[in-house]
């Protein structure tokens, strides 16, 4: 095996905190970018509670936001060939949850 071959196989141990483990609910992200980064937020709403907290933000360069995308259309496709289509039946007006802006919506 050359030496190209041994570097694109390196394993990369991840270590997973039992805090981190626990994982945190969130059913609103919200996504901004620069043209060096993507920040996103994630928050939880509540019904009938005006004001939510940001429970996790993560920032990443515009390249690594795209490979999530492609992370996200993969494993989504391998979940749905498994479990069914994912169904979205919210009313397309509404605007909370992870709807994208509006055309005339300007974002940064």
């Amino acid at each position: 095996m050359n030496q190209d071959n041994q570097q694109g196989q390196q394993q990369i141990n991840i270590e997973l905190g039992e805090k981190e483990a626990e994982g945190i609910y969130s059913n609103l992200a919200i996504i901004t970018h620069s043209p060096a980064e993507f920040v996103l937020d994630f928050t939880r709403i509540v019904p009938g509670v005006p004001k939510a907290k940001v429970l996790s933000r993560i920032i990443t360069t515009p390249q690594h936001a795209k490979m999530l995308l492609f992370a996200l259309q993969d494993n989504l496709q391998k979940y749905e060939s498994r479990f069914g289509e994912i169904r979205i039946d919210f009313p397309q007006e509404q605007h909370f949850g992870f709807a994208p802006p509006s055309p005339k919506e300007k974002v940064n």
